[in-house]
């Protein structure tokens, strides 16, 4: 299984990547994985890709896709991989087919989790994390027994800056500015499969294996 996995923040692909990875016995490849690997190996595109981070800069696409393609070239990915993270936008996924031409692989599907902006926020927003112990909670979800005090060390429940309304509308406005081009793409191609990411993870997951065919 050659896969990619889409969806926006908050949509559970964390949760989804690894279930896959567990049914399909494939490595869950992400664009940050990638780049700590190549980092702490050494390799020359790590080593470049390190020179822009240290300043601040967005590593350049020739050096993530030269990234990318070293992690497919590698014997654990003989099997099939799970990409998560890449491609962002067109110019990336025409240098990933081009990519996958030379190593002779074949995507079998994009993965597309999707779920209301409404519902998004809502999950976003309502996380709560220990100031002491690092603990998370979530308002809706899996609140404290307190909602001011940590269960398990009595700690404060704070909202991370990255998790406000703002921050969470922004993540969302990038997102899908992103992504839309990407999705028409991918479904032009006959390879995009879009799964409703409302549902519970159970019956999500199931949806997914539904639409690669491997339920």
């Amino acid at each position: 299984m050659n896969i990619i996995l889409m969806g926006p923040p908050g949509a559970g692909k964390g949760t989804q990547a690894e279930r896959l990875v567990e049914k399909f016995g494939i490595p869950h490849i992400s664009t940050g994985d990638m780049f700590r690997k190549a980092l702490k190996e050494g390799t020359e595109l790590g080593l470049k890709a390190k020179s822009y981070m240290d300043q601040g800069k967005l590593v350049p696409d020739e050096v993530t896709v030269g990234i990318v393609k070293e992690r497919l070239m590698e014997t654990d990915c003989q099997k099939g991989f799970l990409l998560d993270g890449f491609p962002r936008t067109i110019q990336q996924a025409d240098a990933l087919e081009k990519i996958l031409a030379e190593i002779n692989k074949d995507l079998d599907a994009v993965i597309n989790i999707k779920v209301i902006r409404d519902v998004l926020i809502e999950r976003l927003t309502g996380r709560r994390v220990c100031k002491a112990c690092g603990a998370t909670y979530h308002i809706l979800f899996n609140p404290s027994r307190d909602n001011n005090k940590c269960d398990k060390c009595g700690g404060e429940l704070y909202q991370r800056d990255d998790d406000t309304l703002a921050t969470v509308g922004n993540r969302l406005d990038v997102y899908e500015a992103q992504t839309a081009p990407l999705i028409e793409y991918y479904k032009q191609k006959g390879l995009l499969k879009e799964v409703d990411g409302a549902q519970s993870m159970d019956e999500v997951f199931q949806d997914i294996c539904v639409a690669l065919g491997r339920e």
